[in-house]
């Protein structure tokens, strides 16, 4: 008669070590997942990185967003309160990562829960049903987030954009109505339209080379120029989108900026890269590490059946 003694692995042990292997397949798989995350997050992150390096020093490459100086009419600066660009950017890169969050693990999720259901389970054996399922969920969580993104501040944008639009003529706009009616100096209203014809869409070039001459000009009679509070960058921004150089002594003046941001956006990019590259190698190595332990677990549950 066998004993247990006869076993060199007793029963109890091969169930043990099962545990310890299911537990150390959910790790790697939860591990690759998150390194999965890390991938996609820096890869968007590798076509945005240079606005972030040059939002932190108060730079775009075109003007994004109407500046208003300290100088003109207080009524209108607190109507068209706008959060700083910078901000503004931080925020769609906050939703971005919790976009990616959410969907990506979400949609894991869901897959999960719909195998609990015979129907889905069967149909789920088929990886390509499977990645079906989980596209469709993601799709539906992206969309869902993305909605309520700008659903937020949907009243906000409504009412800038009102202000601020205007069909084939810029005199068609409230903003220019606005301003004729006011009493700011005219380098201010240069300022201010220059930045809403080129933020019109399409962009109305004409009439920003035309506000922006003026601007340049009064740059050099004006006396008081610098008192009207001008944004430097934003004037920088304006010449660079329009003619390509700086051709003012402010816009010269922020050159040893741009310099300094290009740099670091250079190196940011090559920290980027790296991210995106290692985590896709890793993401892939744990990921197969953990395909290796299911099929493992599979081929000794098998054989424990026998």
């Amino acid at each position: 008669m066998t004993t247990e003694q006869d076993y060199p692995v007793q029963v109890q042990q091969i169930e043990t070590g099962i545990t310890v292997l299911k537990r150390r397949q959910k790790k790697l798989m939860f591990s690759s997942i998150g390194m999965s995350i890390i991938f996609i997050v820096s890869l968007f992150t590798l076509f945005v990185q240079q606005d972030i390096v040059l939002s932190l020093f108060g730079l775009s490459q075109q003007v994004e967003q109407l500046h208003l100086p300290y100088s003109i009419d207080a009524n209108l600066r607190d109507f068209l309160d706008q959060p700083d660009y910078l901000l503004n950017l931080f925020s769609w890169f906050g939703w971005l990562v919790l976009k990616v969050i959410v969907a990506f693990t979400g949609a894991f999720i869901i897959v999960s829960i719909l195998k609990k259901f015979r129907f889905f389970l069967i149909r789920f054996q088929s990886f390509v049903l499977k990645f079906v399922a989980w596209l469709v969920a993601f799709i539906i969580l992206w969309s869902g987030l993305t909605y309520l993104q700008y659903d937020l501040k949907d009243d906000e944008a409504k009412q800038y954009q009102a202000f601020v639009h205007y069909d084939k003529n810029i005199q068609q706009s409230d903003i220019y109505q606005y301003l004729q009616r006011s009493n700011n100096p005219e380098p201010v209203q240069s300022y201010v339209l220059a930045q809403t014809a080129l933020l019109h869409k399409p962009v109305d070039r004409d009439v920003a080379i035309a506000y922006v001459s003026k601007l340049v000009q009064s740059e050099r009679t004006d006396p008081h120029f610098l008192e009207y509070g001008f944004k430097p960058e934003q004037i920088w921004s304006m010449q660079h989108q329009l003619y390509g150089k700086s051709v003012s002594p402010i816009a010269i003046g922020v050159e040893s900026q741009v310099v300094k941001a290009n740099r670091w956006a250079e190196i940011s990019q090559f920290i980027v890269a790296g991210m995106v590259v290692l985590s896709f190698i890793v993401s892939l190595f744990l990921y197969l590490l953990a395909s290796r332990l299911k099929k493992r677990l599979v081929r000794i549950s098998q054989q424990l059946s026998y």
